[in-house]
């Protein structure tokens, strides 16, 4: 009875821990209208801004490119300061809805 208690206990910690990783789409919305839409856009930044659009761009590399920023080992005044204060949860948050969008 115990072996079969333990492996239940196994089992549902294992499909458990994937989810709570797993990355909201709704905060990466949320957090890219209201923070990197600005110089970004959504799909596509404004004709005039020097920014690279963000949609469908690789989820891999937009957490690193972000991480990279918030570490300060990729260079931006900006960006730095903007990276600066976002979480690990984030990051990832924001690169997989942008990640998922069709330019």
């Amino acid at each position: 009875m115990k072996t079969f208690m333990l492996s239940i206990l196994l089992i549902a910690n294992g499909l458990i821990i994937p989810t709570a990783q797993a990355a909201s789409i709704y905060a990466g919305k949320a957090k890219a209208q209201a923070v990197c839409s600005q110089c970004h856009g959504i799909k596509m930044p404004s004709q005039d801004a020097p920014f690279p659009p963000l949609a469908g761009r690789g989820i891999d590399y937009l957490k690193t490119a972000i991480k990279q920023y918030r570490n300060k080992t990729r260079k931006s005044e900006i960006m730095n300061n903007i990276a600066g204060s976002l979480s690990d949860k984030t990051i990832n948050n924001i690169a997989v809805y942008y990640g998922r969008l069709k330019p």
